[in-house]
């Protein structure tokens, strides 16, 4: 797992709109970069529709906000069509992105063992450097805890 402090790895994936998108190619004072497993599945749908809902606290404080799972692209532009999510859902086929950010590795689910994402956090300021980091994250109301988390960093800003 990255640390608060960390340089965050670089990275260009492609998003559910065949786009290239770049950790460094957003203005936002912040950047979320969350992990999940698998689109559409009920765990990564409540964790895509919180970081939505609260869609309006993340532009209203200049926070952008970008998922990245291994799977394919079109399959995160039906997850995204579906849920009307106005983020970026980036694709990291083999994992590369995931690993490089300690979100990525040997899982077990009903006695199967196979390599996948894990549901992990950052946010990183215009710096490229961790300020926030979160592992096995809940799911259910990510979204507006990141928002409350940001609000605090920028409470304690010099």
């Amino acid at each position: 797992m990255l640390d608060p402090g960390d340089d965050a790895p670089s990275f260009t994936l492609t998003n559910q709109r065949g786009e290239s998108v770049s950790l460094g190619g957003t203005d936002a004072a912040y950047t979320v970069v969350y992990f999940y497993p698998r689109a559409d599945t009920p765990g990564c749908t409540a964790e895509a529709c919180s970081f939505r809902d609260e869609w309006d606290a993340f532009a209203n404080r200049d926070i952008a906000v970008m998922g990245v799972s291994d799977d394919p692209v079109s399959d995160l532009a039906d997850f995204a069509e579906k849920h009307d999510l106005p983020f970026d859902l980036l694709s990291d086929p083999d994992g590369a992105v995931a690993s490089a950010y300690d979100s990525y590795g040997e899982k077990n689910m009903f006695g199967n063992t196979f390599d996948g994402v894990f549901r992990n956090t950052y946010v990183v300021d215009t710096d490229g450097r961790v300020v926030l980091a979160y592992e096995g994250v809940s799911p259910e109301d990510h979204g507006a805890r990141i928002v409350a988390d940001i609000d605090g960093l920028d409470d304690n800003a010099p």
